[in-house]
Formats: C-alpha cells, sequence, structure tokens
C-alpha cells in the first residue's frame, strides 16, 4: 500500500499531517537517534580530552572534522542502517554503537580508538539525555511559543472589550453581571500561570552507568573523580545532573512537565466550553467563509466546530499525559523495560495538544462579539439586581433584607419598572436609593473594568 498520509492509522499522521509536521523535528525515530547519536559522540569527545585516560589519545583536527560530520551530515540512509543492525540485534542502543564503529573504521585512526564508544555506559544513560534534549527543544521551540500566542490572544480580547457587560451564569443560571473582559483575562491568568511554571522546570540527566553506582566506570579508573566529570558532561547540554538514581532517571521531572501541560490543557478545555456556550446564546458571531459548510442538510449553520475540535484533541492528549504521568515514576527495583515504549508516545501526546491550540486559536479569529444579543440578555433578567438592594438594605440596618426581596421576588414580574417600584418603598437613606434607582444589570458590574485595567497592578 503507498504511504501517504491517507493510508496512516494515526490521525496525527493523517487528516492533522499538516498541524503537527514541525513536531517531526523533535519527536520522530529520526530525530531520536540523532539525539542518542549525539550524546554517544559527545561523551566518546569528553573521554578523549580528559587526561587520566591514558589509553585514548587526544582527538586530533582530523578526528574532530570526522566526528563532526558525522552529526551534522546524519541521513535518512544512516538512520535506516542503524535499523538494520537493531534489526539483528534486537536492541537500539547496542545498534548505534555498532553504526559509530562503522563509521570509525572509515578512518583508521578512529578504529583504534572505536572501544570507548559507549564505554562504561548504560543504555539509559544515553537515552535519558536524548529525551531531556527532546523536552527541552520541544518546550522552547513549540510548547512556550505557542502557549503564549494563545495566552496573547486572549489578553488582547480581554482588553479589547473590557467594559463590555454580560450576564453571569452559575449553575446554568442568570447570576451577578460581569464583563466579557474580566472573564477571559480570568482565563489569561490561569493559563500564564502554568506558563511560567513550565519554564521553571528543571530538566534532570544521569550518566552513572548500570545501576547509578558508577560501577564500571570505577573499575576501570578508580582514582578518576567520576561524579564530577559525568556532571560537568550532562551539565554541557543545559540539563541539571541528578546522581541519585538506579539504571534510569526516574522520570519525575517529565512526570512535572506532562503534569503542566495536562493542567493548561484542562484550562483550556474550559475556555473552549465556554467560548462554545457563548456562541449558542449569539454572543459570537462567527465569520462565515464562502466555501465553509455547516450542515450537510442544514444550510443555514456555522458551527463551532474549531472548538469542539481543539476541547476533543485535548481531551485525547490528557488521557495519554496522565496515563504517562502516572506510569512512568515506577519501575521494580533498578529498572525494568516497561518506560521504554511509553515515553515514545509523549510526542503522541504533545501532537494532540498541539493540534488543540492551533484549531482554537483558529476558531477565536472567526469570531465577532455581538453586542445588542449582550445588551438584550441583560435586559430581560433584571432580577440579577435583587443582589444590590438586599446588601443596601442591610446596609441600612433593615431585618429579613434577604428574605424580603426573595419574597417580592417571588411574588412579581420581575422587570425594570416592577424592582423600581418596590425601591421606592424601601426604608433606606434618599443616597442609597437613588443609587438603586439609577444601577441597571449593564451597570452592576463591580470592579470588573477596574480589575482589567489595573490587572498588573493586583497581581504584583
Amino acid at each position: 500500500m503507498h504511504i501517504s498520509s491517507l493510508t496512516a492509522i494515526s490521525p496525527i499522521e493523517g487528516r492533522y499531517y499538516n498541524y503537527t509536521v514541525p513536531l517531526r523535528s523533535i519527536f520522530s525515530e529520526f530525530a531520536l537517534l540523532k539525539f542518542r547519536l549525539k550524546i554517544e559522540i559527545k561523551w566518546f569527545e569528553s573521554l578523549a580530552e580528559c587526561d587520566e585516560i591514558l589509553e585514548l589519545q587526544p582527538l586530533n583536527n582530523i578526528e574532530k572534522r570526522f566526528i563532526k560530520n558525522i552529526i551534522s551530515n546524519f541521513s535518512f540512509k544512516d538512520a535506516e542502517r542503524i535499523k538494520e543492525i537493531e534489526f539483528k540485534t534486537k536492541h537500539d542502543i547496542k545498534s548505534l554503537e555498532y553504526f559509530l564503529k562503522e563509521k570509525f573504521s572509515l578512518l583508521i585512526s578512529l578504529k583504534e580508538k572505536s572501544e570507548f564508544i559507549h564505554f562504561a555506559c548504560t543504555s539509559e544513560d544515553i537515552n535519558n539525555l536524548a529525551y531531556g534534549l527532546i523536552l527541552s527543544r520541544a518546550r522552547k521551540k513549540f510548547i512556550l511559543p505557542i502557549w503564549k500566542k494563545i495566552v496573547r490572544t486572549i489578553y488582547l480580547f480581554s482588553m479589547k472589550y473590557d467594559s463590555i457587560s454580560i450576564l453571569s451564569r452559575t449553575h446554568g443560571q442568570p447570576a451577578t453581571p460581569s464583563t466579557f473582559g474580566k472573564e477571559m483575562l480570568n482565563f489569561y491568568y490561569r493559563m500564564t500561570q502554568q506558563y511560567q511554571k513550565l519554564k521553571k522546570i528543571k530538566i534532570l540527566g544521569k550518566f552513572n552507568g548500570t545501576v547509578g553506582n558508577y560501577n564500571a566506570h570505577n573499575i576501570a579508573y578508580p582514582n578518576f573523580d567520576w561524579v564530577n566529570f559525568s556532571k560537568k558532561f550532562i551539565s554541557n547540554f543545559d540539563i541539571v545532573p541528578n546522581v541519585f538514581t538506579t539504571q534510569i532517571e526516574p522520570h519525575d521531572y517529565i512526570v512535572e512537565i506532562l503534569n503542566c501541560i495536562s493542567h493548561f490543557n484542562s484550562i483550556l478545555i474550559g475556555f473552549n466550553q465556554d467560548i462554545w456556550t457563548y456562541v449558542s446564546r449569539n454572543y459570537f458571531k462567527k465569520k462565515f467563509h464562502v466555501n465553509e459548510i455547516g450542515s450537510s442538510v442544514m444550510p443555514h449553520k456555522v458551527n463551532p466546530i474549531d472548538f469542539e475540535n481543539s476541547e476533543g484533541n485535548l481531551e485525547l492528549s490528557n488521557a495519554i499525559l496522565n496515563f504517562l504521568s502516572k506510569k512512568l515514576p515506577i519501575s521494580r527495583l533498578q529498572r525494568d523495560l516497561t518506560d521504554s515504549t511509553i515515553l515514545r508516545n509523549i510526542g503522541v501526546a504533545i501532537s494532540y495538544s498541539f493540534i488543540a491550540y492551533q484549531k482554537m486559536l483558529y476558531g477565536f479569529s472567526k469570531l465577532e462579539i455581538n453586542t445588542s444579543k449582550i445588551k438584550n440578555d441583560l435586559n430581560n433578567h433584571w432580577e440579577v439586581l435583587s443582589e444590590p438592594i438586599q446588601i443596601l438594605m442591610r446596609r441600612n440596618k433593615i431585618k429579613n433584607s434577604y428574605e424580603l426581596v426573595k419574597n417580592f421576588f417571588k411574588k412579581h414580574e420581575i422587570n425594570e419598572i416592577n424592582i423600581k417600584l418596590f425601591i421606592k418603598t424601601l426604608n433606606i437613606s434618599e443616597t442609597d436609593k437613588k443609587i438603586l434607582q439609577n444601577i441597571t444589570p449593564d451597570k452592576y458590574i463591580g470592579l470588573s473594568t477596574q480589575l482589567i485595567r489595573q490587572f498588573k497592578k493586583y497581581i504584583k
């Protein structure tokens, strides 16, 4: 069968192929092989620079250029060769070592040094740093930039509509008014917290051998400071050394990253659902593209499919992220292999998120606020003024204020005329009576606008 997006099993490589192409440079098998190769070569180079290892002479310029070209010229043909070797060995890292030995055999001086490839290493020394680089680059190149775009889009919307009053709904019922800007700013603030948290999570790495005790290192060169040597090696990748591990780096930092992404996604799911609800109440009008079809049978339909699609992909992503977070910190004794196959699915989880983020941004770009519908909705719900009426009654020491207002609202049709007639009967100060007579649902927004305009002041 011809391989294409049409024959792909996963929608990530099929229907949503164009959304996820950029992620291949980090999460593909080819990318993983290249990251591993880099770690192996850098370890070999570090050993060669070590004066205490007399059996491995320093690299000359010809050898350095040759090795550098192995990384910079790494091709699909090279990757395929590694997979050919793995097919025989049934071991991914050993096949990489054999591949490097093949390469080194092309230069006589390097061939003589090839036994120091993968010297004193366990496979997980290579793997954990490779995944550290993958997550570091994914965070810097893809996740944080698109999160920044999302929160910036929401922030600008919040500022633009800071004074557009809307009817709130708690438990689905009409409630104290707010503003569109403030409701959007709530999401902006929550998402920003996760953005800052993700930036600060330290990526950890180990390079301490088979069970974390430098056994092979120490037997070969017992007088050498392997702990600090390996720490320096790890730090060269902008990864924080984790000295106390078993055979594997325990993945706790990965769990932190995945949980942070899952948390951000959960906030965005809530955002998508709220926007969907506002669209269903006609608070937004969707920009109609001439060739776009909302329903196969109802020509008038323009559905909020981008937000629905985003929500669905976020749910899928979180299902995988949450599973990974529960599984990855657990390993039998000094190590079992369950994490190996699971780690390969981090890219799958992030791909679903990446699709969702793009869908949300596209959907949001097609929205237009419907101010007339929003205002009409407020004007049809004067009952939301029961709160300010009973509060000012309480301030004037009227007993059972809450109950009096409740009874009036139950016995009368609630509209502007009846409410103002009720206010006239109240035994409260003329100042408070004037306040209540002048208030309308769209004006009863508290400090909503102030909270938006002075946002940066309040979060310091």
